[in-house]
């Protein structure tokens, strides 16, 4: 008993490390950790998921193509872990912005105290604390926007044929929307706040205003899944390829669909006329042994919705319920296993019924969304559409040209009711600054790259302010990791 209090008293390793490195240095370090660990730990794991199924057939020859294998990964993993250590990375990014926060605010409050501003002890601590990270932001981003990348550059062949190397911006903008986001939910958050006290005070808080609190986040979530899958849909090259590729994955839709109501929206395609799109959707048919008159549009009007089924008959309900079940059975592939590595450490009885019930509720949510999608396509083409905006060849036209797709886009992001309330807010957060960043374009003139930078420059001094003045105000994950690297 005695060597085991001694055990728990014992301080951890990581916390004696921290106790041996000067108060003004820790910061740096763990922002610089944590930022590299964010950046390989993701590659990492994607390569040894990409040779885990060749690693597990192979039985080859030591000089075989196993061999071959093993030496590649060690390559792609050296690759990868000394990226990861570039002064024009995302960990020295970080480093370079919470270093530069903590320094600067040491010089700039020694220069506000001396030049005498007379302001309160409070108001200069703030302006120090918001100078510093302006400071601080501008300059590390515009070191990780000096990296030339090929995705941002262009070789150019010029009239006396030498070759030219045109740089673009937008590398960053993901980033410094994730930053504007934080801000405006930061300063949204807070004035709301103080409303809420003024009204409670004078007992004038009513019903609205806290439907208006409960339905926020999920408003945004929905907002933002709307305009991601529209983007998915209709313009994919304003998402990212990964975000692409795991939407086509989860959605698990003939791509031949798709384009046949792509068509619809140029115009390409259009009922009751000739306009030799035929082969499109016939060769569909041909595969699900349908009738081929089912895929001329000149024919069929609209194409049934039983192709959009795919195979699961014509009832649309029939059709949301099998979508639900199989999009449950392949989410819980994924966040079961998630969720029991999460609780390893202590996985009992008890832990393994909260990762199944975790795995089950995300899964839930996941399986929703997709059916909700589903269904609000069905639902604006053969339950309500029709009978709201006629039945003619040009109101068929009209649903087919993208009212079924944006009635299953604001349907689908309600599904976010299935998860806790507590985690509605992280995602709600996570997913709008992508679904802003379908808005922008995704490269741009390099002579406007000042402007992203400003704007995440004046978003990340509020934020870091507000961490390092009321660390509650930055909500969610982000406001605790925030916190937890700011700290002396």
């Amino acid at each position: 008993m005695a060597s085991s209090t001694s055990a728990l008293q014992k301080p951890r390793a990581h916390v004696q490390l921290d106790k041996a490195i000067p108060p003004v240095l820790r910061p740096v370090l763990r922002a610089y950790v944590l930022g590299y660990a964010s950046a390989v730990a993701p590659r990492v794991l994607t390569l040894i998921l990409h040779n885990w199924a060749r690693w597990r057939r192979a039985k080859d020859p030591p000089n075989g193509p196993a061999a071959a294998a093993q030496t590649s990964f060690a390559a792609s993993l050296r690759h990868i872990l000394c990226g990861g250590l570039d002064p024009r990375r995302f960990a020295t990014f970080c480093a370079a912005l919470v270093g530069g926060t903590t320094f600067l605010d040491i010089l700039i409050r020694r220069l506000i105290k001396r030049v005498n501003f007379r302001l309160s002890h409070v108001a200069r601590r703030r302006l120090s604390r918001w100078l510093s990270s302006f400071i601080a932001a501008w300059l590390s981003l515009r070191l990780l926007q000096s990296k030339v990348t090929k995705a941002f550059s262009e070789t150019t062949i010029e009239s006396d044929n030498s070759e030219k190397t045109v740089r673009y911006a937008g590398r960053t903008l993901d980033l410094t929307l994730f930053a504007a986001t934080r801000a405006v939910d930061v300063v949204v958050g807070e004035l709301w706040y103080q409303r809420r006290q003024q009204r409670v005070a004078a007992d004038r808080w009513a019903w609205l205003d806290s439907f208006i609190s409960r339905m926020a986040d999920p408003s945004m979530f929905a907002a933002s899944g709307a305009l991601i899958m529209w983007a998915w849909f209709y313009a994919p090259s304003a998402l990212p390829r990964s975000y692409n590729k795991w939407i086509s994955s989860a959605a698990a839709v003939d791509s031949r669909l798709i384009e046949a109501l792509r068509r619809c929206r140029k115009s390409e395609l259009r009922y009751g006329e000739e306009t030799a799109q035929a082969p499109l959707l016939q060769s569909m048919c041909e595969d699900y042994k349908w009738p081929l008159k089912w895929g001329d549009p000149s024919i069929t009007i609209p194409f049934p919705c039983e192709m959009v089924h795919m195979g699961c008959g014509p009832s649309c309900e029939y059709h949301a319920l099998s979508r639900f079940v199989r999009s449950f059975k392949w989410a819980m592939f994924t966040y079961l296993p998630l969720n029991i590595l999460a609780r390893s450490k202590n996985l009992n009885l008890h832990g393994l019924r909260r990762a199944l019930q975790a795995a089950a509720r995300s899964s839930s949510f996941l399986a929703a969304f997709i059916t909700l999608f589903y269904y609000g396509v069905c639902l604006a083409r053969t339950r309500l559409g029709p009978r709201l905006l006629g039945k003619d060849y040009s109101s068929r036209q009209t649903i087919d040209s993208g009212i079924c797709v944006g009635c299953g886009c604001f349907m689908c992001g309600w599904s976010i009711f299935f998860e806790a309330a507590s985690r509605r807010k992280d995602m709600a957060l996570f997913v709008a600054p992508r679904a802003l960043a379908t808005l922008f374009p995704r490269r741009y003139a390099l002579d406007k790259q000042w402007r992203e930078t400003f704007v995440f420059a004046f978003s990340t001094a509020i934020v870091f302010t507000c961490v390092r003045e009321n660390r509650r105000r930055v909500r969610g994950v982000m406001g605790n990791v925030l916190a937890s690297v700011l700290k002396p």
